[in-house]
């Protein structure tokens, strides 16, 4: 439990929201704690507490608070849930027990295969899976190393989603660009499908949050871990803890909200991921096997009217990039503009300055007023 509450992942959320210090004395105390939690505890230790952690705070915490929400308050939850009433889960005890327990056991499952994976390759390799040192990540590194992290789970998670856990599904259009790329034949399988349309779509309607880990458990695995854990292996050389930690937060809240089926996600890409989550639970046809849509308009999967770029145009006008673009444009144009008349008039005066110092007559020279620009002569 001192593990738990030390953990440096909690300060770095909620310091800046429950007190009143500045970013300085955070980053201070964020790095104070770290530097105490890795010379105290071994890198696994470290790593599948922290990973739980973030679980139970990002997914568990969460989905019980909209479970309670959505039945206590059903007439509210459905005016904003996808397709209204048909979105609220479940209100049978039995049911809801049955949910929650498979839940459960597959988080315990993916943190002890985390932690049978973690300590033999550490075992094996004599370092740990991860770098975990008191030396915090630079922010540039950790941008670069999140946008590879999540470009490979995004194709981990459509390929596997769609042929592995779905079969081959009907032929869709293609897009252009899959017009022009020769994509392989997907595989046929029988008994994956069957498990997770029997578990994860059992019930045709939309998804709620406790139904991110509600899955077979060796499809559960395929979906949901391998993406995740999978990308950071590949990475491991140069990837730091704390690094693994945000991606897996960041992963693991998406997850939750995306599966919440409510129409009032905070911005528009989150609401787009949300909305085609649904539509691949509701949707008569497979598709949306993806969870940014990307790789399903490469393909021609996407369920829907609206794809991915739609969101992003969408996000782009409201945040009106195109006239803050613009704005910035003019007022770069107008301070070169601006410093480009400043250095004409200071040029031109270094050249009339110069010009009265050189005109002397006998032994007298120029005098120059300050309020004045022309000079007096003085004897």
């Amino acid at each position: 439990m001192d593990i738990l509450l030390s953990l440096p992942i909690a300060s770095y959320f909620f310091s800046t929201s429950v007190t009143s210090w500045s970013t300085s004395l955070n980053l201070l105390f964020f790095y104070m704690t770290w530097s105490t939690l890795v010379l105290t505890h071994s890198p696994i230790q470290i790593e599948l507490i922290g990973t739980t952690a973030i679980r139970l705070v990002f997914w568990l915490i969460p989905s019980l608070l909209f479970l309670l929400f959505d039945n206590l308050i059903p007439s509210v939850a459905r005016t904003i849930k996808h397709n209204g009433a048909s979105a609220l889960p479940p209100t049978d005890f039995k049911t809801l027990s049955r949910l929650l327990a498979l839940a459960l056991f597959n988080l315990a499952l993916e943190t002890a295969v985390e932690a049978g994976l973690s300590l033999g390759l550490s075992l094996l390799l004599k370092q740990p899976v991860f770098r975990t040192s008191t030396t915090l990540p630079l922010p540039w590194q950790i941008a670069k190393q999140l946008a590879l992290l999540f470009t490979l789970r995004e194709i981990l998670t459509y390929y596997t989603h769609r042929y592995c856990l779905h079969g081959t599904p009907p032929p869709a259009p293609p897009s252009a660009i899959s017009k022009r790329v020769k994509l392989p034949k997907a595989p046929k399988p029988r008994y994956l499908p069957s498990l997770h349309k029997s578990y994860a779509h059992r019930y045709r309607s939309p998804p709620f949050a406790l139904q991110v880990r509600v899955d077979h458990p060796f499809s559960f695995l395929l979906h949901r871990f391998v993406p995740t854990y999978l990308p950071a292996l590949i990475l491991r050389n140069n990837l730091h803890l704390l690094t693994f930690f945000v991606f897996l937060a960041l992963t693991t809240a998406e997850e939750t909200l995306s599966h919440s089926s409510y129409t009032i996600i905070p911005g528009v890409i989150m609401g787009g991921i949300t909305r085609r989550t649904c539509m691949h639970y509701t949707g008569r046809k497979p598709g949306n096997y993806g969870t940014w849509g990307v790789l399903d308009w490469v393909h021609g999967t996407g369920l829907g009217k609206r794809d991915v770029w739609d969101d992003v145009r969408d996000e782009a006008s409201k945040h009106q990039l195109r006239e803050r673009g613009e704005d910035l444009v003019d007022d770069a144009g107008g301070k070169v503009e601006k410093a480009l008349r400043r250095s004409k008039r200071n040029l031109n005066r270094n050249k009339s300055g110069k010009r009265g110092m050189s005109n002397k007559r006998g032994k007298g020279w120029m005098v120059e007023d300050e309020g004045d620009s022309e000079g007096d002569w003085v004897p």
